[in-house]
């Protein structure tokens, strides 16, 4: 696997021969810990933005200054990053934004990204939807009201999934593809920072719940390093394959809504499906529902919950590459 020609023309910029490595891997390493830190360290130095068991992570007065703290950080790592690519590779301005996945911007990849995502979802998508009757509030767009009305929602569908994707994805992955190491290592390397900046809520959830034991705080902490290293995986295969930091970023703010797919129980919902039949004489539905008051379904609705969502993992595998080749990405990596 190597860099497609786009990359091969910017580290021609650099050398006469195009596979010296523009950066040093030690570099973007380097590179690659101090904006996680830069990224991360805010958190806890200042009062305003740290945890205690009187304070949550979730109040907005902690909210709106991580926000304000994690966005210097992103403008700092970004000027780092142009200006180191600028004097190393020796590109234009213009280059270093596309190499960054800012432009183009194509609709139809985002599209893609986000339909390959959704059938990976299509389980969760059916709780949601269907059984716990949200499509009715998808359809007149007070989900998304409801999600971006709070301080909460600005965190973890927009702020968050802005800066991360800006960070670990935009800003990273173009300083390692400028050194010797492969698209196949960069995609399981590059990850490994953006998991690593998510143990630190070990220590914040110590902060909050001083009296839980240890283990099951190093037990919950490791359960998140795992599925925020593998969401990096996936984010970072479709950066390399797309070049759109507006696609990973959509894509995050999806998962992010849709949360972890239930792997085990019964599916439950929370308001009545709707009536079986007229109540004799009243002209009102009787009392009998498809789903009582207490949130209990039959049997079928659990297993078409599993079946969707098998289903939706084998169109993911079988989509996975067809929905992600793009004219503009960024490393060639084989099947």
């Amino acid at each position: 696997m190597a860099p497609l020609g786009f990359l091969k023309h910017l580290k021609g910029y650099y050398s006469k021969t195009e596979d010296l490595p523009v950066l040093s891997t030690r570099s973007a390493a380097g590179l690659s810990i101090i904006f996680t830190l830069l990224y991360v360290l805010p958190f806890y130095l200042s009062p305003i933005t740290r945890p205690s068991p009187t304070l949550s992570r979730d109040a907005p007065s902690v909210i709106r200054a991580r926000i304000r703290f994690v966005t210097i950080a992103c403008a700092i790592s970004t000027l780092v990053t142009i200006r180191t690519i600028s004097i190393y590779a020796r590109v234009p301005l213009t280059e270093i934004f596309r190499l960054l996945g800012w432009y183009p911007i194509s609709i139809f990849d985002i599209a893609r990204c986000l339909l390959l995502t959704a059938l990976l979802f299509l389980g969760p998508l059916f709780e949601k939807g269907i059984v716990e009757g949200g499509w009715r509030e998808w359809i007149r767009g007070r989900a998304l009201y409801n999600s971006l009305s709070n301080w909460i929602g600005w965190r973890n569908y927009i702020a968050g999934p802005i800066t991360e994707e800006h960070i670990f994805r935009s800003l990273l992955i173009p300083l390692h593809l400028l050194t010797s190491l492969t698209p196949t290592h960069i995609l399981f390397l590059t990850p490994l920072y953006f998991g690593i900046a998510h143990i630190h809520h070990f220590y914040e959830f110590h902060l909050t719940h001083p009296r839980t034991p240890l283990l099951p705080a190093l037990l919950r902490s490791l359960f998140q390093f795992t599925y925020t290293t593998l969401f990096g995986w996936y984010a970072s295969f479709l950066f390399l394959r797309t070049r759109s930091l507006w696609a990973v970023v959509l894509v995050h703010a999806f998962c992010n809504w849709c949360g972890l797919p239930r792997v085990w129980g019964k599916v439950e919902a929370g308001e009545m499906i709707g009536p079986i039949g007229r109540g004799k004489g009243s002209g009102r539905a009787n009392e009998a529902t498809v789903q009582v008051a207490d949130g209990r379904l039959g049997i079928g609705w659990t297993v078409a919950y599993y079946v969707l969502l098998v289903a939706g993992a084998v169109a993911f595998r079988l989509g996975l590459w067809v929905l992600t080749d793009s004219a503009r990405k960024l490393a060639s990596l084989g099947v």
